[in-house]
């Protein structure tokens, strides 16, 4: 297989400032996934994208290529995955002069992904045949979709799910999120189909444990709080 991984690095961040960059237990949030990707055994090449020359310096320190500077056009706040992941492969197979079979995109707002995470993923793609894998994480009762309404006037109606009455936590069907861990999508459905996801979606569960998508100031403290917990557990980040 050769496999391209792709870690998205926009510098334009608002909610918190240079926020890639950004020191996360003393060393720089994108170092998380830069270092662990290097660890994946699937992995053929892994070059980040990003519009930021600091970023761009801070990621070739960390042994990681920059083949260019993603264009401004691809770099706003509303720019969505795909062109962006367009726009490396593209870039990349004429560079190297070969087709990939997949692409692995890594968000470096998510930082407690494991080697075994990205490899599971691409082995379970190519398993299955499908178009893309998404890594998933269950939702704690508190957030369960079964418990969200929607308020039309003042009348309340369930959302999408029923909440029987007297119905316990216990009881709630298993619901899961898409964790932002790692993404897999097959080449051709993205070269091709102009798709991430494609219709073919094969997923598999990461700890709630390990899932964070940082966001906001409040994202960062849990991110913090979390990388703690996780080097007690003997976890090397």
């Amino acid at each position: 297989m050769k496999v391209l991984a792709v870690i998205t690095a926009r510098g334009g961040s608002k909610g918190i400032p240079n926020k890639n960059i950004k020191k996360l237990g003393g060393k720089p949030l994108i170092a998380y996934t830069a270092e662990i990707a290097k660890k994946s055994q699937v992995i053929t090449d892994l070059i980040v994208s990003t519009d930021d020359e600091k970023i761009a310096k801070i990621c070739k320190s960390l042994g990681v290529e920059v083949p260019f500077i993603r264009p401004r056009e691809l770099a706003k706040d509303k720019t969505p995955h795909l062109p962006v992941i367009r726009h490396a492969l593209k870039f990349m197979e004429n560079k190297n002069k070969i087709k990939y079979d997949y692409v692995v995109t890594l968000q470096p707002t998510s930082p407690f992904r494991t080697p075994a995470d990205i490899d599971k993923a691409v082995l379970l793609i190519h398993r299955e045949k499908a178009d893309s894998c998404v890594s998933l994480v269950k939702i704690p009762s508190t957030f369960h979709p079964i418990k969200i309404k929607r308020l039309q006037g003042n009348k309340v109606f369930p959302y999408c799910l029923e909440e029987p009455e007297g119905i316990k936590k216990q009881e709630f069907p298993d619901a899961y999120r898409r964790s932002s861990t790692v993404y897999v999508s097959r080449r051709d459905v993205i070269i091709n189909k102009n798709s991430f996801f494609g219709e073919n979606i094969v997923g598999f569960e990461t700890p709630f444990e390990r899932f964070i998508d940082i966001d906001n100031m409040n994202d960062w403290v849990e991110a913090e709080r979390k990388l703690k917990t996780l080097k007690s557990l003997i976890f090397k980040f």
